[in-house]
Formats: structure tokens, C-alpha cells, sequence
């Protein structure tokens, strides 16, 4: 079973892709700060770390992009 589920995680962003685009994007920041926002995280990994931002609302899509809620 994957933590955070991806279950969980759609009900913070709608979008897969969007999901997949973001993590990917905040795991290649970590691996270069080294820095996750969320304390203890589960994840020995960056992508992992990243979508347990995602699940704490620690990371977000920016206000300007378009969410499929609205």
C-alpha cells in the first residue's frame, strides 16, 4: 500500500498530472535543499516527502492556475 494514498491526495489537488507534475518538481528542489517542509516525514525519498507536503497542505498549486473544483 502507498502512503499517502492517491485517494487523499485527489481530494487536495483534482488533477493526476497536476499531482505528478508538482511532486516531481518539489522532489528535484529537495534533493538540492535537502529541506522538506513537513516535520518527520515517512519517506526516505524526495517524491514520497513531496506528496506528504501535498496531503498537509504545505504545497499547493499556485492561485493563478486554474483548479478543476472551480
Amino acid at each position: 500500500m502507498l502512503e499517502p494514498s492517491i485517494d487523499a491526495l485527489q481530494e487536495k489537488i483534482n488533477s493526476k498530472y497536476t499531482l505528478v507534475t508538482l511532486s516531481a518538481m518539489r522532489a528535484r528542489q529537495m534533493s538540492e535543499t535537502k529541506n522538506p517542509l513537513v516535520d518527520h516525514p515517512f519517506s526516505h525519498k524526495y517524491v514520497g516527502m513531496a506528496l506528504e507536503e501535498i496531503l498537509a497542505e504545505k504545497l499547493t498549486i499556485a492561485d493563478g492556475q486554474k483548479k478543476d473544483s472551480e
